[in-house]
């Protein structure tokens, strides 16, 4: 703080001389117009006062960093471990994961495949018949996101087609798909 008076104190006396030296340049100013002045006394005055104004804000910066320094703490983290322990021990407790609720997902269900020439799709009209390869009575399978999560059969529920599951698949066979 003691470091921070005497720089203020010295910028204040380079700008009252600065200020001093103005007025007094001034009237060099117009003894120089007359002739009577040195073009190096106010080159001089010139470097003197910018010198000036850049210690007064070099100053003003280190007042405001000096100040910002102060006000600043340094952040506090909740202890999650404890949580994360007692969720492991207690294996029955609830994860609170309401935050993914809201994330959509696309869920299709498919009948079945095949591969057609673009001379076959094109000759292809109405009542034509398509063969797929799976047979009559294998269930459908159900993608979430273009991953296949289960399978079931076919229901009509007011007039709407439906799908009644049947197996949902083990995590491990997820794993296996993807490879």
């Amino acid at each position: 703080m003691a470091d921070d008076k005497d720089q203020d104190a010295l910028a204040e006396e380079w700008a009252n001389a600065l200020m001093k030296e103005e007025g007094g340049a001034d009237a060099a100013a117009g003894a120089d117009a007359a002739g009577g002045g040195s073009p190096d006394d106010a080159l001089a005055d010139e470097w003197a006062k910018a010198l000036a104004t850049q210690e007064v804000d070099g100053v003003k910066k280190e007042k405001e960093q000096s100040y910002l320094r102060t006000q600043t703490h340094e952040p506090e983290f909740k202890d999650m471990t404890a949580e994360h322990k007692a969720q492991r021990q207690n294996p029955g407790t609830k994860r609170d994961l309401d935050f993914i609720l809201d994330i959509p997902l696309e869920v299709s269900a498919e009948l079945g495949r095949t591969k057609l020439l673009i001379n076959e799709l094109l000759q292809l009209g109405q009542g034509s018949v398509v063969e797929l390869n799976k047979l009559a009575g294998e269930p459908l399978e159900i993608f979430v996101n273009g991953k296949l999560v289960a399978r079931g059969e076919a229901v009509v529920i007011n007039e709407k087609f439906g799908i009644r599951l049947t197996d949902i698949i083990s995590p491990i066979e997820r794993v296996k798909q993807l490879a």
